[in-house]
């Protein structure tokens, strides 16, 4: 008999897990009060990226990436295989590029240091002065909510079912919503910052990041470009910080990021932060100030305790799991996360240590 499995939430996490769990034989219900990926999903730039702050975080980055290289993605999902370039502005972070490439080729992921010449072959419409930086040629870009629209829509056509109704408490074995109980065997929390609410010893905090579209410019920018002074805002967990962060889009447009603040959930535009990421963004590609910026918004990315997620049983509360706090790092790893789940509920093999991951040293 199948495992009955209830997943809270249809970002492309739960969608992934949901995914997942059904084709490996539950019958998974997946309930979402809102937009399916209309959360955080939807406020992501979509960089299927391998970040390396521990080796534990570049082997999940990894895992991800080649799952997701597994699929065979609609032309909705507009997959871009840009690669990465991450700018050095001087030789201090040309040292950090060339200490990169060494724990990417440790971990086997394909890197290339370029000189300033070379960058500038690949990036004319870079600022004069640059001295380099390193290249990663597997990264891609996804549009997120066609990731997460298509993960879903297998799901369903799997057998899975979707209830639009908001989980008001969740509990090992079921779930409460206004329609009353929902049973399981397991239950996954995967509501990213809808997750505290309903399991209150979860520090997981909204991180408020602005995002920028601009007019068609093909061929402007070729790769997803990042300063490499983008890793010290991404770190710091107390001021406001931007990084230049730009990604070029299937429509031609240029995706301009980043911003990092803890806000609350308030959700308005911060005019200052804004202006000082758009006038990042000049600094290293000066011919953007003729191009039009079309939209500004704002979205919450999920922040956990550290540069991993929490995913796996809750303790203390058998069939309860959470995959939560993936912060920047939710699209290029929902495929590994879900990979994670099905470890937990079904005993698959787990490419990686799920040990790394789980929730207990941060129970409340």
């Amino acid at each position: 008999m199948s495992q009955r499995i209830l997943v809270v939430g249809a970002g492309i996490v739960g969608a992934a897990i949901a995914d997942r769990l059904q084709a490996s034989g539950c019958t998974v219900t997946l309930f979402e009060a809102g937009i399916p990926a209309g959360g955080a999903t939807a406020a992501a730039m979509g960089h299927l990226v391998t970040l390396d702050d521990s080796p534990t975080q570049l082997a999940f980055c990894a895992r991800g990436q080649a799952l997701w290289k597994q699929e065979d993605l609609p032309a909705s999902c507009e997959r871009e295989a840009t690669g990465t370039l991450w700018v050095a502005s001087d030789l201090e972070e040309l040292e950090e590029a060339r200490a990169k490439r060494e724990r990417y080729l440790r971990a086997g992921v394909d890197t290339e240091v370029v000189d300033a010449d070379r960058l500038k072959q690949l990036e004319p419409a870079l600022r004069p002065g640059l001295v380099g930086g390193l290249r990663v040629p597997g990264d891609e870009v996804i549009y997120p909510v066609g990731g997460a629209r298509f993960l879903l829509d297998r799901a369903l056509a799997r057998g899975a079912s979707l209830r639009r109704e908001e989980v008001l408490e969740a509990r090992p074995g079921g779930v409460l919503t206004d329609s009353g109980w929902h049973h399981g065997d397991a239950v996954v929390l995967a509501a990213g910052l809808g997750i505290p609410r309903l399991l209150p010893g979860l520090p997981i905090q909204p991180r408020k990041g602005h995002l920028a579209i601009t007019g068609r410019v093909p061929g402007m920018v070729h790769h997803q470009l990042v300063e490499l002074g983008y890793l010290k805002s991404a770190h710091g967990r107390e001021a406001a910080s931007v990084a230049f962060n730009v990604q070029p889009r299937a429509t031609g447009q240029l995706l301009i990021g980043s911003s990092r603040e803890f806000s609350g959930l308030d959700g308005s535009t911060n005019r200052e932060l804004l202006g000082a990421m758009l006038k990042k963004v000049l600094s290293f590609i000066p011919s953007l100030e003729q191009v039009p910026v079309l939209r500004t918004w704002t979205g919450f990315r999920p922040c956990g305790p550290g540069n991993l997620p929490v995913i796996g049983p809750w303790p203390g509360s058998p069939g309860l799991l959470v995959a939560a706090g993936h912060e920047g790092l939710g699209i290029t790893t929902a495929p590994v996360t879900a990979e994670l789940i099905s470890h937990h509920v079904l005993g698959t093999p787990a490419f990686l240590d799920p040990e790394s991951f789980l929730p207990g040293g941060i129970h409340a």
